[in-house]
Order: C-alpha cells, then sequence, then structure tokens
C-alpha cells in the first residue's frame, strides 16, 4: 500500500516555514512584537511586504506574500527567500521594534549583502534566476484580471 501525503501550501504551513528560517538563518535575531505571516493576494509584481498593524502603541508587524506562492508551481526556495528577505527588513529595524540600521530598505544592496552574509546567497541566485526565466510567463498562465 502507498500512503501520499499532500501538505497544501497554507497560512499554517508558511508558519511552519518561517520557524525553520528564524532558526536556520536569523538565530540571532529577537523577535521583539507580535510578527504574522500570512499569505495575500495574488499580484503580479510584489513578492512580498512588511508592515506594521494598526495599533499605535506596541504595533504588530505583518509580512505578507504574494498569494501565487500557494501554488505548488511555485519552487519552495521562492518563498524562502522572498520570507528571509522580509526578515531582514525587520531585523534591520523596518516595520519592527529594533533599531533601524539604514535609512533605505533597498539602497546599496543592503538586504542581499545581509542575505549572503546568512548563508542564504545560493537561495538568492536561484530566485533570481527562476523569477527572471519563469516569472512573466507564470504570471501569463495564471494572473486573470
Amino acid at each position: 500500500m502507498v500512503i501520499i501525503v499532500v501538505i497544501m501550501r497554507n497560512d499554517k504551513w508558511l508558519k511552519n516555514l518561517t520557524k525553520q528560517i528564524l532558526q536556520r538563518y536569523f538565530s540571532d535575531v529577537e523577535i521583539k512584537n507580535n510578527l504574522f505571516i500570512r499569505f495575500g493576494k495574488s499580484n503580479k509584481q510584489r513578492l512580498g511586504t512588511i508592515k506594521f498593524g494598526r495599533r499605535k502603541e506596541d504595533p504588530n508587524t505583518f509580512i505578507t506574500l504574494n498569494g501565487f506562492f500557494r501554488d505548488e508551481n511555485i519552487p519552495e526556495f521562492i518563498i524562502t527567500a522572498t520570507l528571509a528577505h522580509e526578515l531582514v527588513h525587520y531585523s534591520q529595524g523596518f516595520f519592527s521594534p529594533h533599531p533601524q540600521m539604514h535609512r533605505y530598505p533597498h539602497r546599496g544592496s543592503v538586504v542581499d549583502k545581509e542575505l549572503t552574509e546568512r548563508g542564504l546567497d545560493d537561495t538568492l541566485k536561484l530566485q533570481k534566476e527562476w523569477l527572471r526565466k519563469n516569472w512573466v510567463d507564470y504570471i501569463k498562465k495564471n494572473y486573470y484580471v
């Protein structure tokens, strides 16, 4: 008898992936507030976002990933690299209680440099290559306006 287990990509799956990424690559980063990770709407251009919630005092942080990432045809390394990118923003004080390390979140490739320092260089390269070769065609097949 063969048993096939299908693990759907949902917010619970994403939460587990986040725990793995935090333990493996961001063990030095203290999570200082409530950090919520979820899939959002499908979007042609934006892979992920990080923002504060609505509370003025002690705000929550929300990381939202592209809804297309629920699709099993999107390689997991795309999700890993995108989530790690947003976690770098968190660690550098953008939309988190950490001190803000830079004036602008992307100037000087600070995110890519930190991803490389954290051991995610290969994942980042795979993500960039896959997106360059496949994203436009994927969107053409799956984005309904």
